[in-house]
């Protein structure tokens, strides 16, 4: 397990998407439990992603190293891409005091929603994986398995951060909409630089 795949997971795991912000909501709106449960729908919703993508990526890391290296400028300008669109990305949080309770059914379906609904954890499987399984490995299949398997570890465990972080602050914020554009150009400056790397990166 390389340290260039744990960061990169990571930061895309990290950055302020879709799923974080659901995570947060449900913190914020509900609890520690439901930001918990929440977490848990958002990792599931990764599997068809993860599947779709390796089906196909099995049979494309044994070809020439041209399919590497177009391979690799997809995963930058995915990289470009994330950093542009995490800036662009105006989406707000709120804190409602007087909320009804949900079913766990129902939180964790909404957050299996919001993962199989965002084509870039598609892209993120297709454009990543290859350039972390060597072309010789024997076992190409089982060790995309092993990173997907790591990769959706780590999302639940920094979602379930995020979510009991704004639990525990919810009485206290009502929006923070600073800290917010904060964490949105930390993060889109992270997704250049590991562009940058990636694209001086030989096999």
């Amino acid at each position: 397990m390389s340290i260039e795949f744990l960061l990169t997971s990571l930061i895309v795991v990290a950055s302020p998407g879709t799923g974080v912000l659901y995570t947060l909501s449900a913190g914020l709106s509900r609890g520690a439990r439901a930001s918990v449960i929440a977490a848990f729908g958002c990792t599931l919703g990764i599997i068809p992603h993860m599947a779709a993508a390796i089906t196909g990526l099995a049979a494309v890391l044994h070809t020439s190293a041209v399919a590497f290296e177009t391979l690799k400028y997809v995963g930058v300008a995915y990289l470009l891409y994330m950093a542009w669109n995490t800036l662009k990305d105006r989406g707000g949080l709120s804190v409602e005091e007087n909320v009804a309770p949900r079913s766990t059914a129902r939180i964790i379906g909404s957050g299996v929603l919001v993962n199989i609904l965002n084509p870039k954890l598609s892209i993120f499987f297709f454009a990543f994986l290859p350039q972390f399984v060597s072309t010789a490995e024997p076992n190409a299949f089982s060790k995309m398995l092993e990173l997907s398997g790591v990769f959706m570890l780590m999302t639940f465990l920094v979602f379930v951060v995020y979510g009991v972080f704004a639990a525990s602050i919810r009485g206290q914020v009502a929006s923070r909409p600073m800290l917010l554009t904060w964490m949105r150009r930390s993060f889109a400056g992270a997704f250049v630089m590991l562009g940058a790397k990636l694209a001086l990166a030989d096999r």
